[in-house]
């Protein structure tokens, strides 16, 4: 799928001439525009310091500290847009409902003592009714493959399961955005396995910013390749990933199951 076939209407996210800066600091990112359709799945890769972590922060509006106050049509502002409602202060609420964010570390994620409390935590505070976000624990944990594991304490677990707790969670608010930051780091190939059926069996859209290039070759339907806080390239997945050529302008390398498939730059 390329940018052209995905219309304002039926992108799951849209994002449009997106900038930003820290405070007192260079450009992060610069003139970022993309969509995603619903239901597809999206690598964000690039080398470390691209900018990554930083766009997917935007959507669901962890950046800019200050959101905008968005009143009537946007299209001519730099916006972010979820399944078109605009990121602002007046959608934030329900935008962070619709993006579910995945930290790169699950201990920045994790602050409940025990599984139950942690992935309970986000269907409370929509409104549901203990019961309600009992049922949405015990499916959410079903999900990801830790059913039972309710009454154990998030420090007592390893960190593909923390991981999975963290997922749980974001599932337990029934999310049709997924935002991953790094979900595959440090994870043993068990664990990796794990995660990439749980992803896949996910029906709404997803962003994954990654290293593990391996992974967007088995997940990803397109590839954003971002490089200096520029979107440098965007595409499917095998044609952007076995460019030889533009791969090593940025500082990465074809996935070996892609080798020899294209090297033109």
């Amino acid at each position: 799928m390329t940018e052209s076939t995905v219309t304002s209407e039926s992108s799951a996210v849209r994002v449009e001439r997106l900038s930003f800066r820290y405070p007192g600091g260079p450009d992060v990112l610069t003139d970022i525009s993309f969509t995603i359709a619903p239901g597809e799945i999206i690598g964000l890769v690039g080398p470390s310091g691209a900018g990554k972590s930083t766009l997917l922060q935007h959507l669901n509006g962890l950046l800019p500290s200050q959101l905008p106050n968005f009143v009537g049509h946007v299209s001519n502002v730099p916006h972010v847009v979820i399944d078109n409602l605009p990121v602002a202060r007046q959608t934030i609420a329900e935008v962070r409902r619709r993006v579910g964010f995945l930290f790169q570390d699950p201990d920045d994620q994790l602050f409940c003592p025990t599984v139950f409390e942690d992935v309970a935590f986000g269907p409370l505070n929509l409104g549901l009714s203990d019961d309600e976000a009992r049922q949405r624990v015990r499916d959410s944990l079903a999900s990801v493959g830790l059913a039972g594991y309710e009454p154990r304490s998030t420090l007592r677990l390893s960190l593909g399961e923390r991981k999975r707790v963290c997922l749980a969670g974001v599932f337990a608010c029934q999310p049709s955005v997924l935002a991953l930051d790094e979900p595959f780091s440090s994870l043993d190939p068990r664990a990796r396995r794990t995660l990439i059926g749980i992803l896949k069996r996910f029906p709404g859209s997803q962003i994954i910013a990654t290293h593990d290039l391996d992974v967007v070759v088995d997940l990803c339907h397109r590839v954003l390749l971002l490089d200096a806080g520029q979107l440098r390239a965007a595409g499917p997945t095998a044609d952007i990933l076995s460019n030889a050529a533009l791969m090593e302008r940025h500082g990465l390398e074809v996935p070996w199951r892609l080798r020899g498939e294209h090297t033109n730059g």
